[in-house]
């Protein structure tokens, strides 16, 4: 039976906070609002990170414990010292977690799905287990285009049948798109909460800036390769208008490509990671997402929060559970470069349409209120008591 208003104990894990990941600014923001708001107790365990700033503000309500396992360490070493080392650091891991959670004694402990999800329902600490994903299941543990050989494939079909094993144990598994709760076939205990909207308050744009921005990390999924050759065309069509994108990572690849493009640099700049992206948003008069697949979306919700219309390729999954489609923005077919040129120059030759769609996303977004999402969450865990 739930109780009223109670007041968990709530224990997150997750490798860092010093990331400007999306995941990152879901979790501090999620963690923010229930200790702040609701009064939760949070405890927040890390392995990585240890004497690093917080990329994001944390609520002085919150505890962290820094365990210091150094698994990324793992990244540049062989592959047969890399296994070795891992399972030695897997072992450290799971006897100081459960040593810190037989210690807190949490309502809930819920996992990332990181390196703990692989034994925490094994810690009988008397909380209840939930696994949070912030990546859609066809690209969960799979390794990037082009880094990829039979023994990483047969890797990762390990981790994937293990992973369900575990996720069947959990008390809960959240997704964040109806699409991927539909894809978890194997699994009863699916729950759909989407991240929110990360701003307390919003900076609204005034449509005066010719100017289209994106954000998001330097990588394969992003798909600034595909951005870039869609700039290429978009800015003889445009030539009053600009982009920029923000993102953390190595562009290096990407400033290559703008020289084989002959893209004016005057008008696009590829910038690194931001702290204060609203503003960027609110100079801003269009929104792009050019990604392969998303888990969600939350630079597509961030935009719409800001009064930005989104064009982005209809790709697996977030983007369609957000935008609706020539109403607040433009899905376009996934990878369709010519469409998504269509679809920008439209936009961008008919301002009062886009001003129109804008407006009309940033009242369409507001069911992804940090209140309506954090109702959820409190919703999950009432359930499981």
């Amino acid at each position: 039976m739930s109780v009223p208003d109670r007041k968990y104990k709530i224990v997150y894990c997750t490798p860092g906070l010093y990331m400007a990941g999306g995941m990152e600014r879901v979790l501090t923001l999620k963690a923010n609002y229930f200790a702040d708001v609701l009064g939760y107790d949070v405890t927040i365990i890390l392995t990585e990170g240890m004497g690093q700033p917080y990329f994001y503000p944390l609520s002085g309500r919150i505890k962290v414990i820094n365990l210091n396992l150094g698994f990324e360490e793992l990244w540049n070493q062989p592959i047969l010292k890399k296994i070795f080392i891992y399972f030695k650091k897997q072992r450290q891991y799971k006897k100081q977690l459960k040593a810190a959670l037989m210690q807190i004694r949490p309502n809930i402990t819920i996992s990332m799905l990181r390196r703990e999800i692989n034994f925490l329902n094994s810690i009988r600490d008397g909380s209840k287990k939930i696994g949070e994903i912030h990546i859609n299941r066809a690209h969960y543990r799979t390794f990037e285009e082009g880094d990829s050989n039979p023994f990483k494939s047969l890797l990762s079909y390990y981790w994937k049948h293990t992973l369900v094993r575990h996720l069947k144990q959990l008390d809960g598994f959240v997704v964040l798109t109806q699409k991927d709760q539909e894809a978890w076939t194997e699994l009863d205990n699916v729950t759909v909460i989407p991240n929110p909207v990360s701003f307390p308050s919003v900076k609204h744009s005034q449509y005066t800036e010719k100017r289209v921005i994106a954000v998001g990390r330097y990588c394969y999924e992003k798909g600034y390769d595909n951005l870039m050759k869609i700039w290429t065309e978009v800015q003889n069509l445009c030539p009053d208008w600009r982009l920029d994108v923000y993102g953390d990572g190595d562009s290096t690849a990407f400033k290559q490509m703008m020289d084989d493009y002959q893209i004016d640099r005057t008008r696009c700049s590829l910038n690194g990671r931001v702290s204060d992206v609203q503003s960027e948003f609110a100079s801003s008069s269009l929104a792009v997402c050019t990604s392969r697949f998303e888990g969600f979306g939350l630079a597509i919700v961030e935009a719409m929060a800001c009064g930005l219309p989104v064009v982005s390729f209809d790709c697996p999954w977030g983007p369609r559970s957000i935008i609706s489609n020539d109403e607040d923005g433009i899905l376009v077919e996934n990878g369709n470069i010519k469409h998504f040129v269509a679809a920008m120059v439209k936009l961008m030759k008919d301002t009062d349409t886009l001003e129109l769609m804008g407006k009309r996303a940033a009242i369409n977004v507001q069911r992804f209120s940090m209140e309506t999402i954090a109702n959820q969450w409190r919703n999950l865990f009432d359930s499981l008591f």
